[in-house]
């Protein structure tokens, strides 16, 4: 099968060129130049070009503080570049599998979110893929599943595990928010979980295999709660590691409001895709040991 992904560098899109080479997929990361969502006329010439059976939608703006300021070229991205390389994979008959976020909520829930839950971000982030949903529900829903992910973090790019253990590494205590819980997610499983849902698309017409999906790992935490085990299994591979100290939202303002309660409901994809992502914990062991190998 050869699988198309936008973006070049990000988390997802680089997961996703090593575990699908790996179980022996072809896939082709089209970015910047050639590639840019903020420039949709680009999408469809380059994505049509690469001849895909599959074509994965990761590339994103997502810089969920910066958004504030830069509104335009987030929905430009997000928006209308979402919408662009769906109507590309109309044109060219082939399914979709778009990458979206737990940020399309509010957060205001008391249990993990279901797909059918009222949407309500609460940032220029979240609003901006909220309507990259929309510009692919609208214009290809035959053809595309949307994939809400959350928390994530990997061996690539910049993340959350990088930055605490290095903050780890010049301070015994960091401060750390512990009244906001979600899935931490590894992109290497987040990749695992899109090969599967690629393969079932390409397999089958069925209406089912389309819609709107959660998938994040199994299990959940504060950002405190994931700050922790990220040290432990830093502290257990010999590694930097400190103590946490928990302090609430109030204490470290963004720019960009958070989502009190990130988690999702992830038994829809478990039921119509046969994924289920592995325990976030045992993950986080995974990536910690490859960073700290790669040091």
């Amino acid at each position: 099968m050869r699988i198309a992904v936008t973006g070049k560098s990000g988390q997802v899109v680089t997961a996703l060129v090593e575990r699908g080479e790996a179980a022996g997929y072809e896939v082709i990361a089209l970015g910047r130049p050639e590639l840019d969502l903020a420039d949709p006329a680009s999408v469809a010439h380059v994505l049509q070009a690469a001849t895909p059976d599959v074509i994965v939608s990761a590339a994103a703006y997502t810089a969920v503080d910066k958004a504030e300021a830069e509104a335009d070229l987030a929905h430009s991205v997000n928006g209308a570049g979402a919408g662009a390389v769906a109507q590309a994979a109309k044109a060219l008959g082939v399914p979709l599998i778009h990458v979206s976020t737990d940020y399309v909520f509010d957060g205001s829930l008391d249990r993990p979110y279901v797909e059918g839950d009222a949407t309500g971000p609460t940032g220029v982030y979240g609003a901006s893929k909220l309507a990259g949903e929309r510009a692919v529900l609208d214009t290809y829903p035959e053809g595309s599943a949307l994939l809400r992910v959350a928390w994530v973090y990997s061996p690539f790019g910049g993340n959350f595990v990088k930055t605490m253990l290095r903050l780890a590494g010049d301070r015994n205590e960091v401060s750390v928010v512990a009244d906001q819980v979600g899935n931490p997610t590894s992109a290497l499983d987040i990749a695992d979980g899109i090969l599967m849902v690629a393969n079932n698309l390409a397999g089958s017409d069925d209406a089912s295999l389309r819609g709107v999906f959660h998938m994040t790992a199994n299990g959940e935490a504060s950002w405190a709660d994931f700050a922790e085990e990220i040290f432990a299994a830093s502290a257990g591979n010999g590694g930097p590691f400190a103590s946490v100290k928990r302090i609430t939202t109030a204490e470290y303002p963004t720019p960009a409001t958070r989502p009190s309660n990130s988690r999702l409901d992830c038994s829809k994809i478990a039921q119509v895709h046969g994924v289920a992502l592995p325990d976030w914990r045992n993950a986080l062991k995974t990536v910690v040991a490859r960073l700290q190998t790669a040091a």
